[in-house]
């Protein structure tokens, strides 16, 4: 006579064979690995995880940034004390070693051509690839959008901290420094006298001491890491982790930043990051949770699915063991 055993659920089944990788992605309903970052800070109501409004994140990015130029332009200058931090942070990268600055700036403008196309980098790219890369994210993959634009606008405003606090000289304004400012001598749009922004006759309407910490590095690393992170073909992942190496020489061979300039860039960096996932409570590039009751996110062009089907204990497959025969 044959016997049919009840069914059960493959947690079940999974935790009698022994398998170790099912019974782990099977285990506890729900459960979570702690973290020791605190968080979410805001209630879920205030934590969306959908793509916003086109027209919306655009005026929402243009008052942002306004207001980073106009925070930016008001921030004391501080010229005496500007030029006593500068030679300090030259004395401490001599301490430690770092103090390059110099040979590679002067070596940068003996190859007229590179100098120049430095200017040009220097000009353009820190501000066209945030752009860039936010207009990708925000089209390609919805559910980081929030995420990774988070990150972004925390490090801006930290660095702004750094600009109205601690003015300081780069290096191409330092008083005895003897560096090359590559932006005077071989400026890419034609005229006599820049700014570092590149643009002539603004030195008056913009604060030329904001250099500490530095956003080129700040911004060009939070665009590798995102690229590195969604891109799929490896090419382009290729040129966005070279991204933030190329601005890194750029900032030093134009003497516009010093090497702890570009340090305390990705300190602000990770700070960005730390209050991203303080006020969402996830981290930045994985898949947006479903809602309860919700269904899966589609798809992503990665290939990944949007997000894991949440586990409740009672959907798991249903399994029939085999038949025993009793004589």
């Amino acid at each position: 006579m044959t016997t049919t055993q009840p069914l059960e659920s493959t947690t079940e089944a999974t935790e009698r064979t022994g398998d170790v990788g099912s019974t782990a992605t099977a285990s506890a309903p729900g459960a979570r690995r702690r973290s020791w970052i605190p968080g979410p800070l805001l209630p879920q109501k205030y934590r969306p995880t959908n793509r916003p409004k086109l027209w919306l994140e655009i005026a929402f990015i243009a008052l942002g940034y306004y207001l980073y130029t106009l925070t930016r332009l008001a921030a004391p200058s501080h010229a005496s004390a500007a030029q006593q931090r500068g030679h300090d942070i030259l004395h401490l990268e001599h301490y430690l070693g770092l103090n390059f600055e110099h040979t590679f700036n002067h070596w940068v403008y003996s190859v007229r051509w590179l100098a120049f196309s430095m200017n040009v980098y220097y000009a353009t790219l820190h501000f066209i690839m945030p752009i860039v890369v936010l207009v990708w994210v925000y089209f390609k993959f919805p559910d980081r959008y929030r995420a990774v634009r988070t990150v972004m606008i925390a490090m801006t405003l930290i660095a702004l901290f750094g600009f109205y606090f601690y003015s300081l000289a780069p290096p191409r304004l330092l008083h005895g420094g003897d560096f090359v400012d590559t932006f005077k001598l071989l400026n890419p749009w034609g005229q006599t006298a820049t700014t570092s922004d590149g643009v002539a006759g603004l030195g008056s309407s913009t604060n030329e001491y904001a250099a500490m910490p530095s956003l080129h590095i700040g911004w060009s690393t939070w665009c590798a890491l995102v690229i590195a992170h969604l891109a799929r073909r490896r090419w382009v992942k290729a040129l966005g982790i070279a991204y933030p190496f190329c601005t890194f020489a750029v900032i030093i061979g134009t003497a516009n930043h010093y090497v702890m300039d570009a340090v305390f860039g990705l300190v602000t960096l990770a700070l960005g990051f730390l209050v991203q996932r303080l006020i969402q409570g996830r981290k930045v590039f994985a898949p947006a949770p479903v809602p309860a009751g919700g269904a899966p996110l589609p798809r992503q062009p990665d290939g990944s699915a949007g997000a894991p089907e949440p586990d409740d204990g009672v959907s798991a497959e249903l399994v029939r063991p085999s038949i025993h025969l009793k004589t």
